[in-house]
């Protein structure tokens, strides 16, 4: 019977731990659709090369941007960012290539929601990778960029809307 009662009780407080730890981990509550607002081309100058941004609209709980980086070389830099709803909140994957389309890390880095207000989103590194943080904001037609990298800089981007 002690055996049976010591299994029973370690069963509910392993579920107890790991619904506190769901709960814990879990982003703000959110939805795709509030990110409307990325919606649109952006592109800003860095150094001799262009940053481009294609942020899709929202559709069925899902929308992503096509990144490219190009120069007088051609491209430089491909990257396909999606944001997913998952669990009532949002979970952002971002891939990046090389030219030539060679990738530059094995799998997707995956970054959870931590803030979002109505035109600011903030992503936390959940998996390793070339960011720690990134944020989106925009104020009318400037659409700012913040990522922070594991040495502790930040880089800050604004893009316009492309014409």
């Amino acid at each position: 019977m002690k055996t049976a009662l010591t299994t029973t009780v370690k069963t509910k407080i392993a579920a107890l731990l790991l619904i506190g730890s769901t709960s814990v981990l879990a982003g703000p509550a959110a939805k795709v659709a509030d990110l409307g607002w990325m919606t649109g081309t952006w592109q800003t100058a860095l150094g001799p090369n262009t940053l481009e941004e294609n942020w899709v609209a929202p559709a069925n709980g899902s929308m992503g941007t096509l990144v490219r980086m190009t120069g007088a070389n051609g491209v430089a830099m491909w990257e396909v960012i999606t944001i997913e709803e998952k669990d009532g909140s949002l979970l952002m994957s971002v891939q990046q290539w090389n030219k030539g389309f060679e990738a530059r890390s094995p799998t997707a880095q995956k970054l959870e929601l931590v803030e979002i207000d109505k035109q600011r989103v903030k992503f936390k590194a959940v998996t390793e990778g070339s960011m720690t943080t990134l944020q989106y904001s925009r104020n009318g037609d400037v659409f700012s960029i913040e990522m922070a990298v594991p040495a502790g800089t930040v880089n800050k981007l604004d893009l316009k809307a492309k014409k």
